[in-house]
């Protein structure tokens, strides 16, 4: 199912990031609780990038981790037959691995599926690639807290 901008906009909230730490810029695909495509345009006046490294600027990896970990909530958040969790942090990652690295002006195109969920806790498993290449695979552990009424 395409997702809209509207729809982005709508499932941002339901992150505690600000939009200087937001790490998808666009969805292209939401299946809400179940998986997702989103996209991040690695822009070259990134803060981060000046010292990561100066004269030849690349992404961290541990971004590219915290992407995957921001869409995986998106898609998690969307939800309907779940409750809406708050405060969702990252809070485990397994087998993280990097394979390649992503410069200013790259669009990385990040996709995860909901692995299960118990609980406060959601696992995600995910990839990060630009153009055909692999960036980094990571499972990561979500984690919030459930409404009181739960």
């Amino acid at each position: 199912m395409a997702a809209t901008q509207d729809a982005l906009l709508q499932s941002l909230k339901s992150l505690p990031h600000g939009d200087e730490f937001r790490f998808v810029d666009e969805l292209s695909a939401l299946e809400p609780g179940v998986s997702g495509i989103g996209h991040y345009a690695v822009r070259d006046d990134a803060d981060f990038l000046r010292g990561h490294f100066p004269g030849r600027p690349m992404l961290p990896a541990v971004i590219m981790v915290e992407a995957l970990a921001q869409l995986g909530g998106i898609v998690a958040q969307a939800d309907p037959n779940q409750p809406t969790l708050a405060d969702v942090r990252l809070t485990a990652m397994r087998n993280v691995k990097v394979m390649g690295t992503a410069v200013p002006s790259e669009r990385l195109d990040i996709s995860v599926r909901v692995a299960g969920r118990l609980g406060n806790l959601i696992q995600i498993e995910g990839e990060v690639t630009c153009d055909t290449r692999q960036l980094v695979t990571a499972q990561v552990t979500l984690s919030g807290h459930l409404p009181d009424n739960v």
